[in-house]
């Protein structure tokens, strides 16, 4: 059974800094991608990046770009989301999904969230001062 655990929310101030993690279990090779994906209150949900687990290629959504970077462990199963200079409008629930196939994460990072074959609960992140 496929499971993903994020954490590493929390409160931080504007201009900060946070690392989330998602830990992945019950996959049973490296044939699959991670997500990160946010949903603010009253918001639409926001792709933000995709990683495959495989070869570890990524593509990050424009608009956070120059401030998030995900990466990998795959001694670990767990996948990170780097966010750095942190806004107050970066406040939101962050989760990450997984799915089969890269190309399904990649179009949700400018598109409509949905169609990724797992999820986890996700991790609140509040951007204040």
């Amino acid at each position: 059974q496929v499971q993903l655990v994020e954490s590493g929310g929390g409160l931080v101030q504007p201009g900060g800094s946070l690392r989330l993690s998602c830990k992945v279990s019950g996959f049973t090779s490296t044939s699959y991608s991670i997500g990160w994906f946010r949903q603010a209150p009253g918001k639409d949900g926001e792709g933000l990046s995709c990683i495959k687990i495989d070869d570890g290629a990524t593509h990050t959504r424009d608009s956070v770009s120059d401030r998030f970077t995900i990466s990998r462990d795959n001694v670990n199963n767990t996948v990170y989301l780097q966010m750095n200079r942190l806004k107050p409008e970066d406040t939101a629930l962050y989760y990450c999904a997984a799915s089969s196939i890269f190309r399904v994460c990649v179009v949700q990072l400018g598109g409509m969230v949905g169609g990724m074959d797992y999820r986890g609960k996700g991790t609140l992140v509040t951007v204040s001062s």
